[in-house]
């Protein structure tokens, strides 16, 4: 019988060696490189959302009662907190859904509108320069209004239009249902920036 023998094995050079060697290197490299980076872009993806959810919620607007302020379609972030002075644009909770209004006035303040839509706020007559129209509107309270503890007096920009704390349907706005103040807009980008808190 012929045994088989195996052909000799050609010895690769130093050249193909190194050549093969940096390969293997390059391939553990970029094997690193795309953990690492997948690691990193979950991680800004969760902190991104926890941001989103817990101190600055995002929230798109619709309807008009904000108009000229807020548009419908604008995407707004909001900054969550307690502490809310007149003029501050907030965002709350009624039912399921979240409005969007301007504080007119905080606790213990007395609130009085006349026939024309001027508003007074213990007996001062307020400067609302983000105004194009003054209207009554949709109003079912006693007038003067005085604000309850805990609670604010918000209303709508688009003030013939806006269902607001002038009606008993919303009320007064209690801290527990306030989601935030807004401050900023981020779209559209012709609108992009600070959102001005027109106090007084």
């Amino acid at each position: 019988m012929k045994s088989k023998t195996n052909p000799p094995r050609e010895i690769p050079s130093l050249e193909q060696l190194t050549a093969e060697l940096e390969r293997e290197n390059y391939k553990r490299r970029y094997n690193r490189v795309l953990r690492s980076t997948i690691y990193t872009l979950i991680v800004v993806a969760a902190v991104a959302v926890l941001v989103a959810t817990i101190w600055m919620p995002v929230l798109q607007i619709y309807g008009a009662s904000m108009t000229p302020t807020l548009n419908e379609g604008d995407i707004v972030v909001s900054v969550k907190g307690s502490d809310f002075a007149p003029g501050d644009l907030v965002a709350f909770y009624l039912g399921n859904k979240i409005l969007v209004k301007r504080c007119i006035a905080g606790p213990g303040q007395w609130v009085d509108i006349d026939e024309e839509g001027n508003v007074y706020v213990d007996g001062n007559l307020l400067d609302e320069p983000y105004l194009t129209e003054k209207s009554l509107g949709d109003c079912d309270i006693d007038l003067p209004y005085q604000v309850p503890d805990n609670r604010y007096f918000c209303m709508g920009d688009h003030r013939s239009t806006s269902v607001d704390s002038r009606s008993t349907t919303v009320g007064c706005v209690s801290g527990e249902q306030i989601v935030g103040k807004i401050v900023f807009r981020v779209w559209p980008l012709s609108g992009f920036g600070m959102l001005s808190q027109e106090g007084w």
